[in-house]
């Protein structure tokens, strides 16, 4: 039996779990939903995800219970908020003085971001230079260094937050890694008692010990998707010589492919976002990803309101929405 004939055994119910989780935890927030399946999104695509918005807006909460829901192992787990003042020590860990007096530079890493699968970075932009180097590298290549040698990261989710995105030159590489970025603003204008209600019942869950969030998946869920899909965008659980061609031809259907090429350019033509190609292949497999976890088949053209959250700062995030659902609707 292959690997795909394997997973093809598992996917159903793998699929299932993995969408448990922004359904189960739906019920713990008011007004996150958009914000939960993005995160379920990325989360399988094993993209990197941001959270925009001011305190108070439940950024860190989203993430700590979306951790709680895939049942990980301590070591799994790595959070931080980030300062000017944050030096590498703290997220990659200590030097080893042992290893020092020898002539070797090794961090002793257990507990600290390079053993971690899950990662989530408070504050993101408001790190120095000496962080920024290691956070790209991670990103990039999954990888950091261990006197001098690569050495591979466990990195399969990070999530990062902010009040606000940096546009100072600095931080644009950073930036662009996170190809969403999600606002998340605050609901009691439009949810008042539903906010009040269900915030305060979060707290008692809180004082009483309750996690009813807790342990509705596991990351390997996740892993199992994320592994059934690269066998299908490669061609290879079909054995089509054409590759990703085959996988285009049949989940992604002309006309919508299409679209997904006009929009792109008429958003980046008025200037509402900055597509690179890196970008556009990001994107291909995002919404190849969502349509297999919300209708298990081709991409649709509801699927592409994915491009709704490319807006690179606050400026443009409600000018990206209006016009990518104007596109839609238009098109």
């Amino acid at each position: 039996m292959s690997e795909f004939d394997d997973l093809r055994g598992q996917i159903d119910a793998a699929r299932e779990r993995v969408l448990a989780v922004p359904r189960t935890l739906g019920r713990y927030f008011v007004g996150k939903d958009d914000i939960l399946e993005l995160m379920t999104l990325c989360a399988v695509a094993q993209e990197p995800l941001l959270l925009v918005g001011p305190p108070g807006t439940a950024k860190s909460d989203l993430v700590v219970k979306f951790a709680a829901a895939l049942a990980l192992e301590e070591r799994d787990y790595f959070e931080y908020m980030l300062t000017k003042f944050t030096e590498p020590n703290e997220i990659l860990g200590p030097i080893d003085i042992n290893q020092l007096r020898e002539g070797s530079f090794i961090r002793r890493i257990e507990g600290k971001l390079p053993t971690a699968r899950v990662v989530f970075l408070d504050e993101i932009f408001k790190s120095n230079s000496a962080i920024l180097n290691t956070l790209l590298t991670i990103l990039n290549e999954r990888k950091f260094y261990q006197d001098g040698r690569p050495v591979p990261v466990a990195l399969v989710i990070l999530f990062a937050a902010t009040n606000t995105v940096a546009r100072y030159e600095e931080m644009e590489a950073l930036r662009d890694r996170f190809i969403l970025k999600v606002p998340c603003d605050g609901v009691r204008a439009d949810h008042f008692e539903a906010l009040v209600d269900q915030g305060v019942m979060n707290e008692m869950h809180r004082a009483f010990g309750q996690t009813p969030w807790a342990r509705v998946a596991s990351l390997d869920d996740f892993l199992t998707v994320r592994r059934y899909l690269d066998w299908q965008l490669s061609g290879l659980s079909s054995g089509a010589p054409e590759g990703v061609a085959a996988d285009r031809a049949r989940y992604f259907p002309p006309a919508v492919f299409d679209l997904f090429r006009r929009m792109l350019a008429g958003l980046e033509a008025e200037d509402l976002v900055e597509v690179s190609d890196r970008k556009v292949i990001k994107l291909y497999r995002l919404l190849r990803t969502r349509a297999f976890l919300y209708h298990g088949g081709e991409v649709r053209p509801a699927d592409l309101r994915l491009l709704r959250y490319l807006g690179e700062d606050e400026e443009k995030f409600a000018l990206v929405r209006e016009r990518v659902d104007q596109m839609l609707r238009v098109g």
